[in-house]
């Protein structure tokens, strides 16, 4: 880096530089314009977009489904968060933070209101009693393991990700900062695998989920193009059980759902209303 930044005393927002995402980024909260949500026949209702975090809940969901919860079928709606759906007066009554995903649990009298990732798998866990183990020292060991997710994707994201994909101009110090802290993280979860086939031992749980849906992603090759640049083959581990869990059904089907990005159509489901709804995708697949 050859310029130097001098920091004001005072810091200003500048509307215009915030690189790929300036259009949706403000340092203040609420509503930017009134739009209710839509509401579905079932009584969970998901307001999300297939983004890492946002494929955590659509998984689990599915997962639910498959293990024959069906009390877990759901309503899932698009949130196209490039447009600035998530500051629409309905979505901020759900997540007051805009940021998808976000849920109403219906079932009850009174909706629940559910957000931030983590808390909508916990709390879906607990609800049908699945994906979570039920002896203490493995329920702690998953949400030790789905806490360090939460606390860490964002360096992964926020951070290397930001400033290696998606900044206006790319500077040495940030990537190489960032770089080096995602393959410190790849190197706790591989040293953790060679020992453990799931996060919390032999059950795969809600912590899997979570952590496959940023890092299993990534040593898979599919965010920031950064698989080559980063060694993701050399954490062997990592990459056996993001293998394994890529190969559910249920993780698929996940997937689909409330994707809106990439040429690929046939794995783009923007909204999800019924299992049947994925036999209509496949059909149209066939036919076309």
């Amino acid at each position: 880096m050859t310029d130097t930044y001098t920091p004001p005393k005072v810091w200003t927002w500048d509307a215009a530089n915030g690189g790929e995402f300036a259009s949706i980024n403000r340092p203040i909260a609420g509503a930017t314009h009134d739009k209710d949500l839509p509401v579905g026949k079932h009584p969970i209702q998901l307001y999300s977009l297939a983004t890492p975090n946002g494929v955590k809940v659509t998984i689990l969901l599915e997962e639910l489904l498959a293990v024959g919860h069906s009390g877990a079928e759901y309503d899932a709606w698009l949130v196209r968060i490039n447009k600035g759906d998530q500051f629409g007066s309905g979505f901020v009554e759900v997540n007051p933070n805009s940021k998808i995903p976000a849920m109403m649990d219906r079932s009850s009298e009174t909706p629940t209101r559910v957000f931030e990732s983590g808390s909508i798998l916990l709390y879906l866990a607990e609800k049908f009693g699945d994906f979570m183990p039920t002896d203490p020292a493995g329920r702690v060991e998953a949400m030790n393991w789905l806490f360090w997710q939460m606390g860490s994707a964002p360096y992964l994201g926020g951070g290397f990700g930001h400033f290696y994909a998606y900044a206006p101009e790319k500077f040495e110090y940030p990537i190489d900062r960032f770089s080096m802290e995602a393959k410190r993280q790849l190197d706790v979860l591989d040293r953790h695998l060679a020992d453990n086939e799931w996060f919390a031992g032999g059950e795969y749980s809600i912590a899997d989920i979570a952590i496959w849906s940023w890092y299993g992603q990534l040593v898979l090759g599919r965010l920031y193009n950064a698989a080559e640049f980063l060694d993701v083959a050399s954490y062997t581990n990592v990459v056996r059980w993001a293998k394994a869990i890529d190969a559910r059904p249920a993780v698929t089907r996940g997937m689909m759902v409330n994707r809106a990005m990439g040429d690929d159509l046939s794995k783009q489901l923007h909204e999800r209303h019924d299992a049947s709804d994925f036999e209509t995708k496949t059909q149209d697949k066939l036919q076309k």
